[in-house]
């Protein structure tokens, strides 16, 4: 349901944006004017600025996945993992990750963004695969993952961090942009000593 309501609200913002597409607008500050003329009339529609919201909360959207897929993951990792760095990182992952979710759900419930509440298909593929593989096989495969999934997550947290609107979520991204990195430079070591 709730990804229904984000898909309908990204169709309506899309829609409305479809709508406006051939009529002139002019930028003042952080909304626009949108004027249309024809011969008998002349209507001007003050808009808000949707755009910057619908990025705030595809963002939104987006860590809140990722954070959950890395919870699932490193749980996966703590029990099937037979290396103990990769244990230790799991469980790390599972500290670390879960608190950010947990801020997270915070930020959305009081500005009523709705996240979504289960791993969109590319993290669910993720997790199926590496749920069939056991002993070094695992291994090689998280590691691969965690090295994949934090440089993705790292860029994300550094765009909303730079570019975002929303005073909340880009101070929840710059702060946790630093523990994304400290991850992906662990997840590294542990695989350069893989070799």
């Amino acid at each position: 349901m709730k990804k229904l309501n984000l898909f309908l609200l990204t169709a309506a913002v899309a829609g409305t944006f479809q709508a406006c597409s051939s009529h002139k607008t002019s930028a003042a500050g952080d909304s626009s004017n949108t004027t249309t003329t024809d011969t008998t009339k002349v209507t001007t529609v003050k808009t808000d600025s949707s755009a910057t919201v619908l990025a705030d909360t595809t963002f939104a959207a987006k860590a809140a996945v990722g954070g959950m897929a890395e919870v699932a993951l490193g749980k996966m990792a703590a029990a099937k993992s037979t290396d103990s760095k990769i244990k230790d990182f799991g469980n790390m992952m599972v500290m670390d990750h879960g608190k950010a979710n947990a801020d997270l759900m915070s930020i959305a419930k009081s500005k009523n963004i709705m996240l979504p509440t289960g791993l969109d298909a590319e993290h669910q593929a993720k997790s199926d695969n590496l749920s069939k593989l056991s002993g070094k096989d695992f291994d090689v495969a998280y590691v691969n993952a965690m090295i994949e999934g934090h440089k993705k997550t790292l860029a994300l947290m550094q765009s909303e961090a730079a570019i975002g609107k929303d005073a909340d979520l880009k101070a929840f991204a710059t702060k946790t942009a630093p523990v994304v990195q400290a991850h992906l430079s662990k997840i590294q070591q542990i695989h350069d000593s893989m070799k």
